[in-house]
């Protein structure tokens, strides 16, 4: 049988540092009906959802900013996070929710602050997952120029700690059987594969190929991944790449396109990609391009605006295979005895100059 999925990517527009909670809580739950009317049983929501991407200001920039960080262990009961579940369970939408969380040590003390996504199952009423985010980019203090556009997760964040684990969901695929590798007389092994297996990365880790082949090498399907790209932000691409804003713009969503086919096809999985679009705090561009890609590195939906939208499509599962099969064969091709270097080493180390 088929192991068909209908999922959605929920584009976001932009937020902004003065944006009551609210009222993004209302226009997210508004995208989960338009995804729910198309349909869809998965939707996908973009890194820190609730709020302006508040890591590109100076700490003593953003007065109250615990407000911008919630729990992980209490998203289902909070005020300010149930209400997106509530819609979820009743419309029988799995969600990728990105969110700034303050995870809480013992005695109820802050044990860090990270960038996290988890992943809501509606057939069990929980959260099945949790991410969060790895390659940080940017830096760690301003740059010296006060106008300069800043990107300081390295200030706001610590690195993640939970690996790049894939995980899989319940629920969505009826054919989907529960004891994985086991057949019955004369039944095709392809019909005894069990729940979709997905993995969860954020932002910056799509740009990172080693995020993708530890997925990969779980079998992973479906890659969600929540952003928020800058379209303008030159004193972050270096001295040597002067650019007008267009062409910074149409670059950056270039890239973001091409990190997320290219990837998707050398893993031979799916990808659902949600960010923010639009211009946040009347400074703050970011690019839109919300997508939906293939096993074969092709986009199925796209978005087409930059604001508030669902990219939607109907994906095919055992589109996976032949890439798994053949191309991307891990088993049969892999020669990890000369892949030491990539776990041995960090930064680049030139080969010696010729005498």
């Amino acid at each position: 049988m088929p192991r068909t999925l209908k999922v959605a990517a929920a584009q976001l527009g932009a937020n902004h540092l003065n944006t009551k909670r609210a009222d993004v809580l209302a226009r997210m739950t508004a995208l989960l009906r338009s995804a729910a009317e198309l349909g869809a049983q998965l939707v996908v929501f973009p890194e820190t959802a609730f709020t302006t991407f508040f890591p590109r200001y100076r700490l003593d920039a953003v007065p109250g900013s615990d407000a911008y960080f919630d729990d992980g262990d209490t998203l289902l009961t909070s005020p300010n996070t149930r209400p997106l579940f509530d819609e979820a369970k009743t419309l029988g939408l799995d969600v990728y929710l990105g969110f700034a969380e303050r995870s809480t040590g013992a005695g109820g003390s802050s044990s860090g602050d990270y960038n996290t996504c988890v992943y809501y199952s509606a057939s069990r009423g929980e959260i099945i997952a949790k991410f969060r985010k790895i390659h940080l980019p940017g830096t760690l203090q301003p740059f010296e120029d006060p106008d300069a556009i800043n990107q300081l997760e390295k200030l706001w964040f610590k690195p993640g700690d939970l690996g790049f684990e894939a995980f899989r969901v319940p629920g969505l695929v009826s054919s989907a059987k529960k004891e994985n590798g086991k057949t019955e007389a004369g039944e095709d092994p392809l019909d005894a594969r069990g729940d979709p297996i997905m993995g969860m990365m954020i932002c910056n880790d799509r740009r990172w190929a080693e995020s993708w082949r530890c997925y990969g090498l779980q079998g992973v399907e479906v890659v969600l991944c929540g952003y928020n790209t800058t379209a303008w932000a030159p004193d972050l691409c270096g001295i040597r790449k002067p650019q007008t804003y267009e062409e910074s713009e149409i670059e950056s969503l270039f890239q973001h396109r091409l990190v997320m086919t290219g990837n998707s096809y050398m893993n031979s999985c799916f990808s659902v990609s949600a960010g923010k679009a639009g211009v946040e705090d009347e400074k703050f561009s970011l690019i839109a391009g919300s997508m939906i890609t293939s096993p074969d590195g092709y986009v199925l939906a796209e978005a087409k605006t930059k604001g508030d939208e669902i990219v939607f499509a109907e994906i095919d599962l055992d589109d996976c295979l032949p890439g798994k099969e053949m191309m991307f064969n891990f088993a049969r091709h892999r020669m990890i005895h000369q892949y030491g270097r990539i776990t041995s080493q960090t930064g680049v180390v030139e080969p010696p100059l010729l005498s």
